[in-house]
């Protein structure tokens, strides 16, 4: 089995140093960068955009794996994208044409993921499948971290592993909301290859971020 992929989730991290952050998480083992961008209007909060992300960039190598918590998220890819996002991941009820900005996204020369929200039912991935570099199933309601994690996603991404396993596509299948030690390996367990974790991995001193990631991969107890 392939080592699960960790993308912490710097909107756990401490705002004020957010260079130094990036860089102690990328020296923990951490195999791509999470970042939330929302809007306030398609979920309600407000992050950060596109200026943040590319002072961000020259810190780390790892992937900036970018959720889009926009609407309408068409007229933003590119900007992201020029950035410095590796992975762009949207949500279908972002736009009026899913398959469509999944085009643009790939246009652009970044990785295309589509986010699925607790009430989105997993078939709505069948018709873009061939699109697809990344599947994100949601076990909160997107928003606000530090939300508990709901249980019955996990029957979610067991069926999305069952459908990516069918189109024979190499589709990273994360998760994202109450990931913690016990979730994590439930969610492995069904069948995830990365989990997104806020305060999971930003939890303790800089010190501890190793542990914390090892842990969440069930590498260390």
């Amino acid at each position: 089995m392939a080592r699960t992929l960790i993308a912490p989730s710097i909107l756990a991290a401490d705002f004020s140093k957010l260079g130094e952050e990036a860089v102690a998480v990328e020296a923990a083992g951490a195999d791509l960068l999470h970042v939330d961008v929302m809007d306030g209007h398609f979920v309600p909060n407000i992050t950060i955009g596109p200026v943040v992300l590319k002072s961000l960039k020259p810190h780390v190598k790892i992937p900036f794996d970018v959720h889009l918590m926009i609407s309408p998220v068409d007229a933003y890819l590119q900007a992201f994208r020029d950035a410095g996002a590796d992975i762009l991941t949207v949500h279908p009820e972002a736009g009026p044409h899913i398959h469509r900005t999944l085009q643009a996204i790939k246009a652009t020369g970044a990785k295309a993921g589509a986010s699925l929200n607790p009430g989105t039912p997993v078939e709505t991935l069948e018709p873009l499948l061939d699109q697809l570099d990344l599947v994100l199933i949601m076990s909160v309601n997107p928003g606000f971290g530090g939300q508990s994690f709901i249980a019955s996603q996990l029957r979610k991404i067991e069926r999305a592993r069952t459908m990516i396993d069918g189109c024979g596509r190499d589709i990273i299948l994360e998760v994202d909301g109450g990931v913690n030690e016990t979730t994590a390996r439930q969610c492995i367990e069904a069948g995830a290859t990365a989990l997104v974790a806020g305060t999971a991995v930003f939890s303790g001193d800089r010190a501890d971020y190793a542990r914390n990631i090892a842990r969440l991969r069930g590498d260390a107890r």
